[in-house]
């Protein structure tokens, strides 16, 4: 019988993304999402799907007791500004979500528990690049929650539970979220360029970003699932190249072979001025890095978009 994986998001973009890498190791995959991002379309033939909330206690029931050889907590709300929204339910969504999980993976046995963590947790760091070491001083409560589930990681970690947190930069790539912009700055701005007369930017061009591609981000989580020297451990995962939001709209115009105008309009809460990863740590402890450029993921990216779209 082949081992068992759960990976909670799995119809959202790096939810399906890790279920098909999984499914291709030859394990079997387990699934939870509540659609209310994620698209059910996306859940890979093969995996068991269950719709519902990670943030309930029935959600989890269904998974019947079942030990699994991991579990990857990708699902949550994903959006710095959407947090502002409503604070509790981001809360539910991306800490309490945490805390039951890893209290099923503890009761259940499985013993290894890998989060998708985020660089929202730095909020406004005093250097670039961030390192892991850098204070954390979150500017939303997303970053907050985010955080918040860190530490519950540690508490639980003092237990057995072998937990891994990831935090991700600007992940981008084919299957992101193109209705969605609220969230994601790469697919915000090219479902504007592929469908608006004019792109608008909320903040300054001059902000800037670490941006990392979909296959990288699947590699990464891969590598800390079986290393011990990631147990217990937090990694940036990124590439540790700056990008400006003025650089990152004229590569999205190259690729697309596309020119349109770009209209400065106010900002958004909790929203970084600029922020990009040193990546040290995990290239050195795991052996880690990622491959794929910024003008070659765009080009994977754009050309999926224009078929999707």
């Amino acid at each position: 019988m082949n081992e068992k994986i759960l990976i909670t998001g799995i119809a959202g973009f790096i939810g399906s993304h890790l279920a098909r890498a999984m499914l291709a190791r030859g394990y079997e995959v387990w699934g939870i999402d509540n659609l209310s991002t994620g698209i059910a379309e996306n859940v890979p033939v093969g995996a068991r799907f269950i719709k519902g909330d990670c943030a309930s206690t029935a959600t989890i029931g269904q998974l019947g007791g079942v030990t699994f050889k991991a579990a990857f907590h990708i699902a949550g709300q994903s959006s710095g500004e959407i947090s502002f929204d409503d604070p509790a339910r981001d809360l539910d969504c991306n800490t309490r979500s945490t805390v039951i999980l890893m209290n099923y993976c503890a009761k259940t046995g499985c013993r290894r528990f890998l989060y998708s963590s985020s660089m929202s947790v730095y909020g406004c760091p005093d250097i670039c690049p961030v390192a892991e070491t850098h204070p954390c001083r979150p500017i939303s409560f997303y970053g907050v929650g985010k955080l918040a589930s860190e530490h519950y990681m540690d508490v639980y970690g003092q237990s057995g539970l072998r937990t891994t947190a990831l935090r991700l930069f600007n992940v981008y790539g084919p299957g992101q979220n193109m209705a969605n912009l609220r969230q994601g700055m790469v697919s915000i701005y090219l479902a504007q360029l592929l469908s608006k007369d004019v792109i608008t930017v909320k903040g300054s061009l001059d902000r800037f970003r670490d941006f990392v591609f979909i296959d990288d981000v699947v590699e990464a989580f891969s590598h800390c699932m079986d290393d011990e020297r990631s147990f217990g451990q937090v990694y940036n995962v990124a590439t540790g190249v700056k990008t400006t939001v003025k650089e990152l709209l004229e590569a999205l115009m190259r690729a697309a072979t596309m020119k349109k105008e770009v209209i400065i309009s106010g900002g958004t809460a909790g929203d970084q001025g600029g922020i990009y990863a040193d990546v040290g740590k995990i290239n050195t402890d795991l052996g880690f890095s990622a491959k794929t450029d910024l003008a070659k993921g765009l080009e994977s990216t754009v050309a999926w978009a224009k078929v999707a779209s």
